[in-house]
């Protein structure tokens, strides 16, 4: 076969899809175009809900407030910010925020990984672009939460003002 006709016969092999990679069925179930929608609702929301240390300290102590920490349990458990309640964020769902956050109106303040330098075992580095604040900050404005405020500078944890814990081990 000519080499003309191998590829004329190879154009119309692709223009009939039988070569063509297949199409993933839709699902439901996932919106990625919601995601982007809400996500550039909630970094717009964002902009003004940056805290400084000090004012992160001074809003933690009001009633009514809740500091949050959506890393897993494990990093939590090893060092979190005093009366911080953990949700690690891959279990944030419909029926776990009923049950942790009932109130959307609670004031809830967040902080994550890279919010602390000099400890990588409670607090290990993200890439900046992955950030665990950005995530969480998202998935609760997306759950219908607005009265949200996170840490904003990076510390270093042997400066920092902020009283921390670990989770006493059960024996």
């Amino acid at each position: 076969m000519k080499p003309f006709a191998i590829a004329l016969l190879f154009c119309v092999v692709l223009s009939d899809g039988i070569m063509a990679a297949p199409k993933p069925a839709a699902n439901p179930a996932i919106d990625m175009d919601g995601y982007l929608r809400v996500s550039y609702a909630a970094a717009k929301h964002r902009e003004t809900r940056r805290l400084s240390e000090a004012d992160f300290i001074r809003i933690s102590r009001e009633p009514g407030t809740i500091v949050l920490d959506a890393r897993s349990r494990e990093k939590y458990d090893l060092l979190h910010v005093k009366g911080a309640i953990n949700l690690s964020f891959p279990d944030i769902t419909v029926e776990s925020l009923k049950r942790t956050l009932p109130d959307q109106k609670t004031r809830i303040l967040i902080y994550c990984n890279n919010n602390f330098i000099n400890a990588e075992a409670p607090f290990p580095t993200k890439a900046p672009a992955a950030a665990l604040n950005l995530s969480t900050y998202i998935a609760l404005y997306n759950y219908g939460y607005r009265n949200v405020y996170e840490l904003a500078p990076q510390i270093d944890l042997k400066q920092s003002k902020l009283p921390f814990e670990a989770t006493p081990l059960k024996p």
